[in-house]
C-alpha cells in the first residue's frame, strides 16, 4: 500500500488507480524529473537536511534509476503508481534503502510537476525555434534559386496585379519569423524555477530556491509559490504559439495544394512528400500538405482544451491540472512534426518558371498600370481607375485583353491613351517598378532575403 493511503481505510479501488494515475503522460520527462530531484538533492546538502555523504549516496542512486529507466529494467506502471514523482521515489528507496524518503523533504509533487514540465517545454520550445529557422531557410533558398518567377498575385483568388513568385514566398516567410519570436517569448516566460514552492506556502527548511532555480539553468524562481505550482499560463502560451504556428502552416499548405492541382500546374511537390491514389494510377495527391492543414485543427483544440481548463479554477493547485498534458504533448508534437514536414517539402519541391509568362501578357492584372500612368500625367486617381475600368469592361465584351490597346482605342477612353503603352503593359516591368520599401521588385525581395538572414543568424 502506498504511503499516502495511511490516513485512509484499506487501498484505492484498481479503476480508480488507472483513472487517476498520469503515469503514462508523466513517462515523457522522467529524465527531467530525475534531474529536478538532483538539484533538489543539492539544496538539502546546502541547507544541511542532508549530509554530504547522504547527498551522494542519494544523487548516484538517482542515476542508477535513471539507467533502469533508460534501460527497460525497471518500468513503472500505471497500476502502481499515480505518477513518475512517486515512481522514481519508490525505485530509489527500493535501491538505497530509507534514506530515499528524505529527497522528499521540503517538497510537493506540486512543485515537483511544475519542475519537470519547465525544465521538459525549455527544451521542446528550443527545438522547435529550430525547426522553425529551418523551414524559413528552405523558403529563402527556394526565394534565391526561383524568386524572379513572374507570377499573378492574388486577392479573392482573383487576379490582382503582376509579382515576383519571391516577393509571394516573403509573405510567408514573415509570419514564420513572427512564429519563432513569439516561441522565443513563451521560452522566456516559463523561465522561472517553482522547485522549492513545496505544496502552495513555500517551505521552512531553509533550501535556497534562487540557487536552485541557477542549477536548473532558469533566470529566476517564481516570486510567489501560490502561482509557482497554479500557474499554467506558460503551457497556454506556448500551446498558443503552437496554434498560431500551425495557422500559418496551414495556409501555406492550402496554397501548396492549389499550386500543384492541373489547373495551376504552378509548383512540382516532391515525390517523398506526395502519396499514389488507390484507383486513379495517375494521381499525385499532396497528402502532406493536406494532413498540415487538417492537423491545425487538433492544435487550435490543444489550445481550447487548456484555456477551458483553468476558466474559473480557484487557486491553488487542483487534479484538474494533471489534464494539461493531453494537450500540451499533443500540441507540440503536432506542431513540430508538420514544421519537419513542410522544411521537406519546400526542399523538394520545384516552380515551373514559365507558367504564366505568357498568360501575363496583356492580362487585365495589368489595368492597374494602366491607372498609375494616367496619374503620372496628373490624372486624380479615382478618375483614372474610372477611366481604365470602362476600358476593361469594353475589351472584355468584345472578348479582348489589353494586348488589343492600341493608341487609337485608347484615346476614346483618355487622350493621354493614345501613346505607345507597351512599356506599362510589360508584366515583368511592372512588378519590377514596385521598388519602394516592401514592393515585389527583385531589389526588394533580395533586401528583405538579407533581413531575415541576419535574424536567422
Amino acid at each position: 500500500m502506498s504511503d499516502l493511503r495511511s490516513r485512509f481505510e484499506g487501498g484505492t479501488d484498481p479503476d480508480m488507480q488507472r483513472f487517476s494515475s498520469s503515469l503514462p503522460e508523466d513517462l515523457r520527462f522522467w529524465r527531467e524529473d530525475i534531474a529536478g530531484s538532483k538539484i533538489h538533492a543539492r539544496g538539502l546538502a546546502d541547507a544541511g537536511l542532508l549530509t554530504e555523504d547522504e547527498a551522494r549516496k542519494i544523487l548516484e542512486g538517482l542515476d542508477r534509476v535513471a539507467e533502469q529507466l533508460e534501460t527497460g529494467t525497471f518500468i513503472p506502471s500505471a497500476e502502481d503508481f499515480d505518477d513518475i514523482h512517486m515512481a522514481v521515489e519508490a525505485r530509489l528507496t527500493e535501491l538505497i534503502g530509507p534514506l530515499g524518503g528524505k529527497l522528499h523533504t521540503a517538497r510537493s509533487r506540486n512543485d515537483q510537476v511544475a519542475l519537470d514540465l519547465r525544465l521538459w517545454l525549455k527544451q521542446q520550445l528550443t527545438a522547435l525555434g529550430d525547426e522553425i529557422a529551418a523551414v524559413i531557410d528552405a523558403l529563402i533558398e527556394r526565394i534565391e534559386a526561383e524568386g524572379q518567377i513572374l507570377m499573378p498575385g492574388y486577392t479573392h483568388l482573383q487576379r490582382g496585379q503582376p509579382i515576383l513568385l519571391g516577393h509571394h514566398l516573403l509573405a510567408h516567410a514573415w509570419p514564420l519569423a513572427r512564429d519563432r519570436r513569439r516561441v522565443a517569448e513563451a521560452l522566456d516566460a516559463l523561465d522561472l524555477c517553482p522547485l522549492g514552492a513545496g505544496a502552495l506556502a513555500g517551505s521552512p527548511h531553509g533550501v535556497d530556491r534562487r540557487v536552485s532555480a541557477e542549477r536548473g539553468g532558469f533566470k529566476a524562481p517564481v516570486p510567489n509559490a501560490m502561482d509557482a505550482v497554479a500557474a499554467r499560463d506558460h503551457v497556454q502560451q506556448t500551446v498558443a504559439a503552437c496554434a498560431v504556428l500551425m495557422a500559418h502552416l496551414s495556409r501555406i499548405a492550402a496554397e501548396m495544394v492549389l499550386w500543384s492541382s492541373a489547373e495551376f500546374a504552378f509548383l512540382r511537390l516532391g515525390d517523398a512528400y506526395t502519396t499514389g491514389s488507390s484507383i486513379m494510377p495517375q494521381k499525385r495527391n499532396p497528402d502532406a500538405a493536406e494532413l498540415i492543414r487538417g492537423k491545425a485543427a487538433r492544435v487550435f483544440g490543444d489550445l481550447q482544451s487548456l484555456l477551458t481548463l483553468t476558466h474559473g479554477l480557484p487557486l491553488s493547485y487542483f487534479r484538474d491540472l494533471q489534464e494539461d498534458r493531453h494537450a500540451l504533448f499533443d500540441a507540440l508534437d503536432t506542431t513540430r512534426q508538420c514544421v519537419r514536414i513542410m522544411e521537406g517539402m519546400w526542399r523538394s519541391s520545384r516552380f515551373v518558371a514559365d507558367r504564366f509568362t505568357d498568360e501575363l501578357r496583356g492580362d487585365f492584372s495589368l489595368a492597374t498600370e494602366l491607372a498609375d500612368y494616367l496619374v503620372t500625367r496628373g490624372v486624380p486617381f479615382r478618375e483614372a481607375h474610372g477611366c481604365v475600368a470602362r476600358l476593361v469592361k469594353d475589351l472584355e465584351t468584345r472578348g479582348l485583353d489589353l494586348s488589343a490597346l492600341d493608341p487609337a482605342r485608347g484615346r476614346e477612353y483618355h487622350p493621354a491613351l493614345g501613346e505607345d503603352l507597351s512599356e506599362w503593359l510589360d508584366p515583368r516591368a511592372a512588378a519590377e517598378r514596385r521598388h519602394h520599401l516592401g514592393g515585389t521588385a527583385w531589389s526588394q525581395v533580395l533586401d528583405q532575403v538579407a533581413q531575415l538572414r541576419e535574424q536567422l543568424a
